[in-house]
């Protein structure tokens, strides 16, 4: 009995040394599986903080594109303006070629002396009138000189005179009408000013 007892207990203390082996060796295992999801949490948020290439060449693509976008709006108003302006200019220069037609019908209505009684000078005022509310149809005005004061950007002063009766610098004869166009001075009014 005394082996079988001595058997008993050498099983029971290998059995122990087994137990005590996997208990030391468990730790490892589960020291192993924390620091695992640690170097994986790691690694995760080291991708994170680090841009990828695709992440990169994406904010570089968006960037571009968001640049495009904002010069491609810039032209598409620069164009807008240009041809606004072109569109003024060219209606400021049809108007500049019909005005000596507008002055030649002043100039032959004024030497009839009776335009009621000729059919012709009233048929001449007639296309005369018509001519004259086309332009202003356009927006063309005619710049008012006789009475008003000289203003170097409306009026062309070719001639000055002594008259006490007008204030100074006021215009006090007319000799070629001057027309605007919208804001745009066509032709400057020809004047007579007084000092």
């Amino acid at each position: 009995m005394k082996e079988a007892d001595e058997a008993e207990a050498e099983a029971a203390a290998e059995k122990k040394a087994e137990e005590q082996k996997q208990t030391e060796d468990s730790p490892e295992p589960s020291a192993q599986e924390d620091k695992e999801p640690q170097t994986k949490e790691k690694r995760f948020f080291k991708k994170k903080d680090k841009k990828d290439k695709k992440d990169e060449k994406i904010e570089e693509l968006t960037d571009r594109l968001t640049r495009q976008l904002a010069e491609f709006d810039n032209y598409r108003k620069r164009t807008e303006k240009e041809k606004a302006s072109m569109y003024i200019i060219g209606a400021k220069d049809i108007v500049e070629k019909i005005l000596p037609v507008v002055d030649n019908f002043e100039r032959g209505l004024a030497t009839v002396e009776h335009p009621e009684d000729d059919p012709f000078a009233d048929g001449m005022n007639k296309i005369y009138k018509q001519l004259t509310k086309a332009l202003e149809d356009m927006g063309v005005t005619v710049i008012e000189a006789v009475g008003k004061e000289f203003d170097p950007n409306l009026h062309n002063a070719v001639m000055h005179v002594e008259d006490e009766s007008v204030g100074e610098n006021v215009i006090v004869e007319e000799f070629q009408k001057g027309y605007k166009y919208k804001d745009i001075v066509v032709r400057h009014s020809m004047v007579k000013v007084a000092n």
